[in-house]
């Protein structure tokens, strides 16, 4: 009988996807023929796409030094794990929000497995690249160890973190070695349904675009939005600096729906000004469009006659007339011939609803059926309500979010914190993009959590939905000498989880005002790394698999990152024999890391396994856990028993 199969700190179980692995077996999928003995044929691969392979020296290609390397580096599995911090976070057990402190390019790997496909929209506001901005420096050896070190973790005490300095020969390079392997792993999280949008200044913008439209492609470019940050302003050498980007781009746009934004009052006031007098909806505001409009694409069946409250027949201009409603349904009108906005059964259908106008005057553009000039004009009334229900089309000027509105949020909350974005505008990109229940809004550049602080306001806007926030933020240590130190704040992630705290406060209705805090670490499976100087101490630390000091819920956390599992799922805790057991999705998954497991636990275990009746179960026990040989072998045998195949030791 085999043994049940064993996690280690070297096995594929204990790291994060490997994407590069699946994006072979991607490839395998559309093109079988192009592997040999498991390897890629690039001739047969390029045979395959034929004319469409360009490998001339000439092609536009955009690159940099470094650019092979943050490929790398997307690609190269973490072996880190996200540990839970229970004591710092708020509504634990109800809350589905996350708050990850951590380098985000290690963290957006972890989240490969538990969150591929799922989130509906990143928003980020990056390092603008102003000579000033922090550039995190990745290594691709161990970018962990590295930012362990970094954030003064490890031995070499550190945070010796310097500005991206312009005078730096390699400025920007720096800047997109930065971001791209970040931008790589964000699309993966993306649904095909899910919309990027990213803040970013004049400095980067031309890279930013070209790195975009590289990663996402070009054809899901959505738009080059800008936005007002102030009026007015000497700095500058030539002009003053007024304006910033947000850049637009979709996972898939033939999957992406038509944006929609509010009506302004200003709008309504202006437009929607005339008031039904009569029937059902007597009171209501609406505008007046006309049925005919010179630029309507042509199309059979909407060149037709209408009888005006006269009788008399009309018909938009043009030289085709036909004489029957048969010849109308037939008639392709040709150049010069108008035609009405809908067809002929659809026009019926809005006129017996009422939302037919028909005016008299000296300027119509229609014609009677003797070809003469009408007195007649007609036109479709849209009502302000259903307008106002299903928004507008946004411009791509955002005129409404300067960064004076975000220092009097922070000002009334009492955080200290530089060039936060408005809450108002990531709301309002919210909005326009028409989130539903549970969807996730990703921010792995937080700050001060300002798409926490809007998501929560979304939330108490909008009653019927609640939305998801997951924040990523590296803990830059803040500079001891400064007044935000002074008040307490050691690092930018201090300052973000205090803005949560601090704005569910303020913010009435929210339906989740809580969030789970994890932090990045080295897994907690300790690896098998010997050799000849050291075997002796690791053969010593052979039986615990377990690292010290780490507790049964670091494990299980990260069990749900190897396993796909989301952060926020419910955990229920039952004691079997004494033991501790963790109960998953109800009973998809059981996790049991205590010592001393006898066979009256794993009983316990497949009997529970009965009782929730799930499908499937997956159970996980520590390798060392059991309280001999002879449970650890008799434990498969009565798991299967209870319909229990997977079963694992860690």
């Amino acid at each position: 009988m085999s043994e049940m199969e064993k996690i280690t700190g070297n096995s594929p179980e204990a790291k994060s996807l490997d994407i590069t692995q699946q994006n072979i077996e991607q490839l395998k999928q559309l093109f079988p023929d192009v592997f040999s003995e498991n390897k890629i044929d690039f001739e047969a691969l390029k045979a395959a796409l034929g004319e469409e392979v360009d490998d001339s020296e000439e092609r536009y290609n955009f690159t940099w030094k470094g650019k092979n390397k943050a490929r790398q580096i997307a690609q190269t599995p973490s072996t880190g794990t996200l540990r839970p911090s229970k004591e710092e976070s708020v509504n634990w057990d109800t809350t589905e929000n996350l708050f990850i402190e951590g380098d985000n390019l290690e963290v957006l790997k972890l989240l490969q497995k538990s969150y591929h496909k799922k989130v509906k929209m990143i928003y980020i506001d990056p390092p603008y690249n102003t000579g000033n901005d922090f550039v995190y420096k990745d290594s691709f050896q161990d970018n962990l160890k590295n930012y362990l070190k970094t954030t003064g973790q490890l031995d070499n005490e550190g945070f010796k973190l310097s500005p991206n300095s312009d005078t730096s020969g390699r400025y920007h390079s720096a800047w997109l070695n930065m971001i791209y392997p970040r931008m790589k792993l964000a699309r993966n999280l993306l649904k095909e349904s899910g919309v990027l949008f990213m803040s970013i200044g004049q400095a980067e913008l031309d890279n930013s675009v070209k790195v975009l439209d590289e990663i996402f492609g070009e054809d899901n470019r959505v738009s080059i939005c800008t936005r007002l940050m102030k009026t007015g302003g000497q700095k500058g050498k030539f002009f003053s600096p007024n304006t910033d980007y947000v850049l637009v781009y979709a996972k898939n746009i033939e999957f992406l729906e038509n944006f929609r934004g509010e009506i302004s009052e200003e709008l309504q006031d202006k437009v929607y000004n005339q008031i039904e007098t009569e029937g059902e909806r007597k009171g209501e505001r609406y505008r007046s469009m006309g049925l005919f409009q010179p630029t309507l694409e042509k199309r059979p069946n909407q060149r037709y006659y209408i009888e005006c409250p006269d009788g008399e027949l009309v018909i938009p201009p043009g030289e085709t007339f036909p004489h029957t409603k048969k010849d109308a349904e037939k008639i392709l009108p040709v150049d010069g011939d108008g035609v009405w906005r809908w067809s002929c059964a659809r026009y019926l259908e809005e006129i017996s609803k009422g939302n037919i106008l028909f005016k008299e005057t000296s300027t119509s553009p229609l014609l009677t059926s003797s070809k003469s000039q009408s007195k007649w004009n007609i036109y479709t009334k849209i009502w302000l309500n259903e307008r106002l229900e299903s928004g507008s089309l946004p411009l791509d000027m955002f005129d409404k979010f300067e960064n004076r509105h975000s220092s009097k949020e922070l000002k009334a909350l009492d955080i200290p914190f530089d060039f936060a974005k408005p809450t108002d505008l990531i709301l309002y990109l919210m909005q326009i993009i028409d989130l539903n229940e549970s969807d996730i809004v990703l921010d792995f550049f937080a700050g001060s959590a300002t798409t926490a602080h809007s998501v929560m306001k979304f939330n108490s806007l909008t009653k019927d939905k609640k939305i998801r926030f997951f924040c990523i933020q590296l803990p830059e240590r803040i500079d001891e000498n400064s007044s935000i130190y002074k008040k307490g704040y050691k690092y930018i992630t201090d300052i973000g989880i205090s803005r949560i705290k601090k704005a569910a406060t303020y913010i009435d209705n929210i339906q989740d005002n809580g969030f789970k805090i994890f932090r990045l670490d080295e897994t907690n499976i300790r690896p098998w790394d010997a050799d000849f100087d050291n075997l002796e101490s690791v053969l010593r630390q052979a039986t615990e698999s377990i690292k010290e000091n780490r507790s049964n819920e670091d494990v299980l956390y990260e069990i749900f990152l190897k396993y796909g599992y989301d952060l926020t799922t419910h955990v229920e805790t039952e004691i079997i024999n004494g033991k501790q057991v963790f109960v998953i999705g109800a009973g998809a998954l059981i996790v049991c890391l205590d010592d001393g497991i006898t066979s009256e636990v794993v009983e316990g275990i497949a009997k529970l396994k009965v009782e929730l009746d799930t499908e499937t179960t997956q159970v996980v026990f520590k390798d060392a856990g059991f309280a001999d040989s002879n449970v650890k072998t008799n434990a498969i045998q009565i798991l299967k028993q209870a319909g229990i195949d997977d079963v694992k030791s860690i």
